[in-house]
């Protein structure tokens, strides 16, 4: 079989695939994107209605990285005109208020810290657990129309193609696909919970870890009147129940980061977690008083994690990874993607020099 030559090759056509070969491709480079099932399937990471965009982070750096997230998210709206992200207030509360609000006002991103009492009359529809920190600047990110606009504009997608092993042989990376070899000067691996295999091919290793996460569905309480000017909330604690508005429908999505077990990506069990959601039952209870507890619908999600929660964004050799979002990096997608295509072709602007070493792969090697 003939082997294709390229110039970059991306793996996996989820949120940061799609949003690495749109950064390329509008840098007139050539690229292609393999994908083994298609854009949302049912086991992506990337999947479902909606995502919370925030700048609230216990860390300056991933505050002023939101900003400028942001700033190319509304770039991609005017350019397409589709709306991705609805504006919608943020309450932030629980054990890590102070350490966000701090991060907030050393990045200079508008904040109001607002007693319980004011947040319960402001935001009826939230029971926040104490005082509460207000970002006025959060949105709720259209999931499906953010992949669509990423897509879009992301030169050649091939669906049904998977990488079977990748080889780096110093001067070029060899794809081994189900539909035949491909040779690139370049791959970037973005395969969520499937990025560890795929690099495990190339000898190297990532400390990914897979869990299949739990969400769920509520509808307004009868007779409620404020259910619908509901914003997003999350409690920041070791385990961090968080919800929002889905665009465009009455419905509100909850869930806890993280909480879902360990999983094998190619062998998800896609039915619901009672337990997960009897906790979830819990959190509506405790949190949202102008809703019903149970859910009217729920949905599983694959989270790809790391130890620390922070992401990996590196080149190594010839191959360069983008993984590890660990169920926060929806937000960030155009901004890692236009990262990781810098790394790929070796110019453009990275992340400073603070979060770079962050989200270096060497931070897992044991010392010497």
């Amino acid at each position: 079989m003939m082997t294709e030559v390229r110039e970059v090759a991306i793996v996996g056509a989820g949120l940061l695939g799609l949003a690495t070969a749109h950064a390329l491709a509008a840098r007139g480079r050539d690229v292609v994107v393999l994908e083994q099932a298609h854009v949302g399937h049912a086991g992506a990471g990337s999947k479902g209605s909606c995502r919370i965009f925030r700048l609230g982070y216990p860390d300056p750096g991933y505050v002023v990285a939101a900003r400028r997230a942001g700033e190319l998210w509304h770039d991609l709206e005017s350019a397409s005109g589709q709306t991705i992200l609805w504006p919608t207030p943020q309450l932030t509360f629980g054990a890590g208020l102070r350490t966000v609000h701090d991060a907030m006002l050393t990045a200079g991103a508008r904040c109001d810290l607002l007693t319980a009492a004011e947040a319960a009359t402001r935001f009826p529809a939230i029971r926040p657990s104490g005082p509460a920190l207000l970002e006025p600047d959060s949105a709720v990110i259209a999931a499906a129309p953010a992949l669509a606009v990423l897509a879009a504009g992301a030169g050649e997608i091939r669906t049904g193609v998977r990488v079977n092993s990748m080889a780096d042989d110093g001067r070029r990376v060899t794809l081994r696909t189900s539909k035949g070899p491909v040779t690139v000067s370049s791959a970037v691996v973005t395969a969520g919970a499937w990025s560890g295999g795929v690099l495990a091919t190339t000898g190297l290793t990532v400390p990914t870890r897979p869990t299949l996460e739990q969400v769920c569905y509520l509808k307004p309480a009868a007779g409620s009147s404020d259910a619908e000017s509901a914003p997003i909330f999350i409690s920041h604690a070791e385990q961090a129940p968080y919800g929002l508005p889905v665009p465009s429908s009455p419905l509100y999505k909850i869930g806890i980061h993280p909480s879902g077990p360990v999983t094998d990506p190619d062998a998800q069990q896609q039915s619901d977690d009672q337990a997960l959601l009897a906790r979830l039952a819990d959190v509506a209870a405790r949190y949202l008083p102008e809703h019903e507890p149970q859910p009217v619908a729920a949905e599983r999600c694959v989270y790809d994690n790391t130890p620390d929660e922070d992401f990996i964004i590196d080149r190594i050799g010839n191959v360069v990874i983008g993984c590890g979002t660990s169920g926060h990096g929806f937000k960030f997608g155009p901004l890692l993607g236009e990262w990781l295509a810098a790394l790929a072709i070796g110019s453009g602007e990275g992340p400073d020099k603070r979060l770079r070493d962050r989200f270096a792969a060497r931070r897992f090697r044991p010392p010497r």
